[in-house]
């Protein structure tokens, strides 16, 4: 594709633009259960009038953009005091949850490393239930991953084998409020102890949790302790752009000090440039998602949050009511916030999401890992409140569907092949040739993905990122 001989209309670029967009799934009809949080179209013209006021601006320089930068500890000192820090806790704005989590990790990799010398690759030990973000930070930083089980019913980290895994290259303890996955909080003052008696680092994946547990405290239901009120907390990530309902891309990455935070930043005069100093990981950044989060903060307001935050979980108690009354579906853990798996022994869990899916309802599956059975995801916001009536009666119209669908399980020869491919097999023809024993083909995605996930959930998980990893290798092909 080259470039246009003569540029398009306004109104040409914007009805194409309509035209490619028609295909997305719907963000703001409260029926989408992962990814998007829907604050309501007042807060959504809040946002987006201050995301283009200061879309242009660049927060590379904060000399040049002053703003920029009292915008951006306002919302620290906003998140700081909400995570029960100190007068010595600081942090900065982060494009999300996975660039605050990384953060984190090279902070800590890097301010162990100063206080003491490590005889062989820094290490960081985290739980089977933490988010991906920290697998991949390991994998940047080419530092060792240490992944613990979890206890399989509560899908809580155990302490114990946590504290077994330090050894002395060990930097980083993580630990999550809440887990993405089952929505459940670590039991983060036993493992601030272990990190105090190594004297390395804890860091608190708040991500998608500490927001909400913050308010949830404040509105005096009871949560676990997970801040900066925990003895040997030294980091936390969370996300304004979760339930904080402020535009993509909003974090925060806080730390318990400066010495620890002097770490993250990144400077370099050694160059014929100008001098490149970066608190985060990005360079050249919009000033659009950190006006925008401050915005809808100030918009917002403690009532405003509380509102949201109250319909949140009025949403997720009676979703959790609903749940009881399908007795073919178990909870995987108990949530404690609005973060719902549930999982089934009695038909494909997977025909489930298919099956909602064709009733206009968008929920998550989550493939089988260390304990944790393959189940249905729901991220609960308070857009779904006034549809949960629907909601439920959906789901048990999908499970009694679902129940009548093929329900077997995988060719017992059809393993036994996977078994035996090497990931690198599935590169070029090999991939192609798996993708179209599932109807995934150059014409795209299959309305019904059963099948498919029954697939990836049975291979080995090695085979199952090496498959995936070629998808997205494919997908993302430049247009003729």
């Amino acid at each position: 594709m080259e470039f246009r001989s003569q540029g398009l209309s306004k109104q040409d670029v914007f009805s194409t633009m309509d035209e490619y967009a028609m295909t997305d799934m719907p963000m703001h009809d409260g029926r989408m259960m992962a990814y998007v949080y829907d604050a309501g179209p007042e807060v959504d013209e809040v946002a987006k009038k201050a995301y283009t006021r200061f879309l242009s601006a660049n927060a590379l320089d904060p000399t040049q953009t002053p703003s920029l930068t009292r915008f951006e500890n306002e919302i620290v000192a906003t998140s700081i005091a909400h995570m029960q820090g100190d007068e010595h806790c600081v942090g900065n704005f982060t494009s999300g949850g996975t660039e605050s989590c990384m953060l984190a990790v090279k902070t800590a990799r890097d301010y162990i490393r100063d206080k003491k010398t490590l005889n062989g690759k820094p290490n960081l030990v985290v739980p089977a239930t933490a988010h991906a973000a920290f697998h991949k930070a390991a994998h940047y930083y080419d530092m060792e991953l240490r992944l613990v089980e979890v206890d399989t019913d509560s899908f809580m980290a155990i302490p114990e084998k946590m504290a077994a895994a330090v050894d002395e290259n060990t930097v980083l303890l993580v630990a999550s409020a809440v887990s993405y996955a089952h929505g459940v909080t670590d039991p983060i003052e036993a493992i601030g102890k272990i990190a105090l008696e190594h004297d390395i680092c804890l860091h608190v994946d708040g991500c998608i949790g500490a927001f909400v547990l913050g308010w949830m405290r404040r509105m005096g239901r009871e949560v676990t302790p997970f801040d900066f009120s925990v003895p040997g907390v030294t980091s936390i990530s969370m996300d304004w752009h979760k339930y904080g309902y402020c535009p993509k891309g909003a974090s925060v990455i806080l730390h318990k000090n400066r010495d620890i935070r002097r770490h993250q930043i990144f400077t370099c005069s050694q160059w014929t440039g100008y001098t490149v100093i970066n608190t985060t990981i990005q360079s050249t950044k919009s000033g659009g998602p950190v006006a925008a989060c401050w915005a809808v903060m100030n918009f917002l307001g403690e009532e405003g949050y509380q509102r949201l935050i109250g319909r949140t979980m009025d949403a997720t108690d009676k979703i959790l009511e609903g749940l009881k009354e399908i007795p073919e579906l178990k909870m995987l853990g108990k949530p404690e916030m609005s973060l719902v798996a549930f999982t089934t022994d009695e038909f494909n869990v997977f025909h489930l999401v298919d099956e909602m899916k064709a009733r206009d309802w968008i929920i998550q599956p989550q493939l089988g890992f260390y304990g944790s059975k393959e189940n249905v995801h729901l991220s609960i916001t308070q857009a779904v409140l006034e549809n949960v009536d629907d909601f439920i009666r959906c789901l048990k119209e999908s499970v009694a569907a679902a129940k009548l669908l093929d329900n077997s399980e995988p060719p017992e020869t059809m393993l036994q092949m996977l078994n035996q491919v090497q990931p690198k097999m599935l590169r070029g023809p090999g991939f192609n040739a798996l993708m179209a024993q599932f109807g995934m083909t150059e014409d795209g995605i299959p309305d019904r993905l059963a099948g498919l996930n029954q697939v990836l959930n049975a291979m080995p998980p090695e085979l199952t990122k090496a498959a995936l990893t070629e998808y997205f290798n494919e997908l993302f092909t430049p247009a003729a």
